[in-house]
């Protein structure tokens, strides 16, 4: 499809979605509405079982509300005159304020969550308008999430202007124990509600094992899986009751690889039984302490498991291992859409559509929402996805919400 086609079609889309707004506020669908302030949320965020409100709520969505629930995008892929290299570009300028064009695609496209880099970072005043701004124009309550890892990664403390607790590393942090990891989660979790966002890409569960990884290194709390797995459960206690979900990253374990899935497909060479007594430790202890989320890399693990995909479109990965073996009942979210190793060799809707297939319940950032989204729809009408399926994981995204104080 043109650029010039998409935006005639994302016009009329565009058109039919105010009208759906509007019905939506008559009556005619249940109205969701993010609470006054979900800042103010006290209670624990944990894989807690859905109460009857969200089974309501999600009985009367339509399909496409569904659908959409299921998107985690870039503020800027909200913006469809921006090509997918200028969303990607970290070099780029950023989207920084909402326009009534993105909240239009909101409408076409209502989904589940954005999540900000650095680029659509300015200044504190700037930032807590953008947040306040999506919320208020999404019918339903938006998880607005960041990677503030604290150390290597941390999008807001490295934006000059916000006065914020700076650490050296993660590792720096692990080597003082899981006390320390606790106090630093419950910091960061902290100054992020004060600017909107309720879900945070960390802490790192990974262990870093591999001298030649370029990717996790000193991003990981150490070396040493079980030093990793102590302090990875007390991170995921200190953000309990601060209104941040934390989400654990990147099942299986990216420690032990020597490539970048920015670029390409990424490796271990471990076994099964190698995985389960080193790079499971952190995860199962970030689940047993209440972990809401854990995110799926792309990591393909051939001595493993034997279907040849990336984890985070593996069945054998995710449902077999991550449910299955470790109990794991939160949401499952996978690693970027858009990265090369996904792109080079699946289109958006094909992603997407695998991903759920393999048990993810988020799909982050695709490669193109709009060819994601109708990937997915095009699955659910051709019976490769049942609407049963999606339902399962919209509960599941709808569950989290109402511990958030979003619906």
């Amino acid at each position: 499809m043109t650029d010039v086609l998409r935006r005639c079609l994302a016009a009329l889309l565009a058109a039919g979605a105010l009208c759906l707004a509007a019905c939506v506020r008559s009556g005619d669908l249940p109205a969701v509405q993010p609470s006054p302030d979900p800042v103010e949320t006290a209670n624990p965020v944990s894989s807690a079982q859905p109460g009857q409100g969200t089974q309501d709520l999600l009985d009367g969505m339509t399909l496409r509300q569904k659908v959409g629930q299921l998107f985690l995008v870039r503020p800027d892929a909200l913006d469809l005159t921006l090509s997918q290299q200028d969303i990607d570009d970290a070099d780029a300028g950023g989207v920084t304020t909402l326009t009534d064009a993105m909240a239009e695609t909101l409408g076409v496209y209502p989904v589940g969550g954005v999540v900000f880099f650095g680029k659509n970072i300015e200044t504190p005043q700037q930032l807590r308008a953008m947040t306040s701004a999506l919320q208020s124009v999404s019918q339903t309550g938006l998880l607005i999430a960041v990677d503030e890892e604290g150390g290597a990664v941390a999008r807001l403390a490295d934006t000059p202007g916000f006065d914020l607790p700076v650490y050296e590393s993660t590792a720096a942090v692990g080597a003082l124990g899981p006390d320390a990891a606790k106090a630093q989660a419950a910091e960061i979790a902290a100054y992020l509600s004060e600017y909107g966002f309720n879900l945070n890409f960390a802490p790192v569960a990974d262990v870093s094992t591999n001298p030649a990884n370029t990717v996790i290194g000193t991003r990981a709390f150490a070396s040493d899986a079980q030093t990793a797995a102590d302090c990875v459960a007390g991170a995921v206690t200190g953000y309990a009751g601060t209104g941040v979900a934390c989400c654990l990253k990147h099942f299986p374990g990216h420690g032990d690889t020597a490539q970048d899935s920015h670029d390409g497909a990424v490796y271990t060479k471990k076994t099964l039984d190698e995985l389960r007594a080193c790079e499971f430790l952190p995860f199962a202890a970030g689940i047993d302490a209440g972990a809401p989320l854990v995110m799926a890399g792309h990591i393909q693990a051939p001595n493993a498991w034997y279907d040849g995909l990336p984890a985070s479109l593996s069945h054998q990965a995710l449902t077999d291992a991550l449910r299955g073996e470790l109990g794991f009942e939160g949401l499952i979210v996978t690693d970027s859409l858009s990265m090369g190793v996904i792109t080079e060799a699946y289109s958006p809707g094909e992603a997407a559509v695998l991903a759920l297939q393999a048990g993810a319940d988020l799909l982050l950032m695709p490669a193109g929402l709009a060819d994601a989204f109708d990937g997915v729809m095009a699955a659910i009408e051709d019976g490769r996805l049942s609407e049963a399926r999606i339902d399962e994981s919209v509960l599941r995204i709808l569950t989290l919400k109402q511990q958030l104080g979003l619906v």
